[in-house]
């Protein structure tokens, strides 16, 4: 069953790349590659503290998306969540090891957050 199962989350993942969607809502990857001139005309989103790139229903969906889906499946989502976060803090925990190495260490908040914006444009955060 866990096949099955597999194979129409990667199905279903798969017909979703191909559908032209609000970038807002999560739209598909070749789709939110491009900006919109809507988008660029807007003013930017008021800051509240909180950070500003989002996760989860917001997410992006990239090239690594189908093997997120397949992944979500066969381990089920809080599995997922726990082995995500555990491989988000390591990244982070050398991307900090790696600033101080260089001298550089002002600069790890910056790499943090390109990092988690990359992950999300590579679909790892659906």
């Amino acid at each position: 069953y866990q096949t099955i199962l597999l194979l129409v989350a990667l199905v279903l993942s798969s017909v979703n790349a191909f559908t032209t969607m609000n970038s807002q809502q999560g739209g598909s990857f070749v789709i939110s590659q491009r900006p919109r001139a809507s988008a660029m005309t807007s003013q930017a989103p008021v800051r509240t503290g909180v950070s500003s790139l989002q996760m989860g229903n917001m997410a992006k969906f990239g090239v690594f998306s189908p093997a997120v889906y397949a992944a979500k499946v066969v381990l089920g989502a809080d599995k997922l969540n726990k082995i995500r976060g555990k491989a988000i803090s390591l990244h982070s925990q050398y991307i900090g090891e790696f600033c101080e190495w260089v001298g550089a260490y002002h600069l790890r908040t910056q790499l943090i957050k390109k990092a988690k914006k990359n992950g999300d444009t590579l679909g790892f955060l659906v």
